[in-house]
């Protein structure tokens, strides 16, 4: 079986559109109805580029915790403002407008019906930026001085001759040439003895390349008296580079003293604060050094002046008390005389009486000797005598009568003693002695 379908065109009435051009009209008179032209706006730029004549950037702002982005709108500075604007902006700052930077700007809103919103900057407050730039700088001069290192470096001793020296500097720069020069023609002579390590001094690197070569200075610190950071002068975008904190932690911590010469007169980073001596140009470090050179060379003519006007004055006093030794000799040579004559005559007087006590108590101990041998000899010869005696009972103990007379006989063969048969023979005509005779026997076996 089948089905039929069957259409409904009772469809509900579609919503009345407007044109596209209506609707950006409608948003035009939004923008002039809320007020928003002419308004003074606080934000980050950011993507800024300039293109004939026109500058187009980004106004971020970010979380102040976190750092995220939370709002972003783009920007444009029409040619005839920006000549007129950054003009107003460099004489402030002494930089160019660049990314990364805290502005206050006038903008305005224009949305056209074809070309879509243009948000528009008409002026510039340079002084917000350089107060901004301030606050951070001291911000991080704050934290050195909370955590105990902005006069880290600045309690080093400093060498009274720094002639070793580690220059930190761009190789091309000028700056450092007028460096090198200053040192190498000082008119005094002095000998010094730079190093260079060198580092990028402008730009995004330049805090890993000037980190870098305080690290290789570190490792051999020991041929060194101290460290220079020069740079030349330049925009103060570019000297910028030098208010961070890790760079500034490094040179407060550099175990040697560390010179800045960075920028010009006017200019300040905080590597001036956290070095050991600031000064305000490359050559201005190099007339440091070479002022502590003539400093040594007063101090060592002050103690050659020193010494030769003490020795002078030494002499002087050594002749004067010559001279009155030498006037006063012949008298205290008769005196002298005198006195050694009365003490001769003391002794020649002694002599008798001192010959004769020694004499008298010499002659004592030469009789308390005497006895004294006496005495031994008696004693030695009485202990001989009873030696004597005792030798004389064992001679007539031992004797070979006293031993016939205990019951023994002494047995003798033409003339010598037998002590064993087998010196006797058949025959042999033998005498044996006794105590109270002897007898006569021949030998049979």
């Amino acid at each position: 079986m089948s089905q039929t379908t069957t259409l409904d065109f009772n469809m509900p009435e579609a919503p009345r559109a407007i044109s596209l051009l209506e609707f950006n009209r409608r948003i035009k008179g939004l923008l002039y109805d809320q007020q928003v032209m002419g308004v003074w706006v606080t934000a980050e730029t950011s993507d800024v580029q300039v293109r004939r004549g026109h500058c187009y950037l980004e106004l971020l702002q970010k979380d102040e915790k976190t750092g995220q982005t939370v709002a972003k709108i783009g920007a444009v500075i029409w040619a005839s403002t920006f000549m007129r604007v950054g003009a107003k902006f460099y004489s402030v700052t002494q930089q160019q407008l660049g990314n990364g930077m805290k502005v206050m700007v006038l903008v305005s809103a224009n949305f056209h019906e074809q070309y879509g919103l243009k948000v528009m900057i008409n002026d510039i407050s340079p002084e917000f930026t350089l107060g901004d730039m301030a606050r951070r700088r001291q911000e991080i001069i704050d934290r050195l001085t909370r955590e105990g290192h902005i006069d880290e470096n600045k309690e080093l001793a400093f060498p009274q001759v720094p002639q070793r020296v580690a220059v930190i500097s761009s190789a091309g720069a000028a700056g450092y040439g007028d460096f090198m020069n200053q040192l190498a023609g000082n008119p005094y002579g002095i000998k010094y003895y730079p190093c260079l390590f060198a580092a990028m001094m402008q730009g995004s690197k330049t805090v890993p390349s000037v980190i870098d070569a305080l690290e290789r200075i570190e490792k051999h610190q020991e041929l060194f008296d101290c460290v220079v950071i020069i740079r030349g002068g330049g925009s103060t975008t570019d000297l910028n580079w030098f208010d961070d904190y890790n760079l500034a932690l490094k040179v407060a911590q550099c175990p040697l003293p560390v010179i800045t010469g960075i920028g010009h007169e006017r200019d300040t980073t905080v590597l001036d604060y956290v070095a050991a001596k600031p000064v305000k140009t490359p050559t201005a470090a190099a007339e440091f050094l070479i002022q502590c050179g003539i400093n040594a060379l007063s101090r060592l003519n002050e103690m050659s002046n020193t010494i030769v006007s003490a020795v002078k004055d030494a002499i002087a006093r050594s002749n004067e008390q010559l001279s009155y030794l030498a006037s006063s000799v012949p008298m205290l040579a008769r005196h002298i005389l005198e006195k050694s004559a009365l003490g001769l005559q003391r002794y020649i007087e002694a002599i008798p009486l001192q010959v004769t006590g020694r004499i008298t108590a010499e002659r004592g101990r030469l009789e308390r000797d005497v006895d004294a041998i006496k005495s031994a000899i008696a004693q030695a010869m009485l202990k001989e005598q009873m030696r004597m005696k005792n030798l004389d009972d064992k001679v007539t103990l031992l004797s070979p009568r006293n031993t016939l007379k205990r019951g023994y006989s002494l047995t003798m063969c033409n003339g010598h003693i037998i002590t064993d048969a087998s010196q006797l023979h058949a025959g042999d005509s033998i005498t044996t002695h006794f105590g109270n005779g002897k007898t006569t026997s021949i030998v049979n076996q």
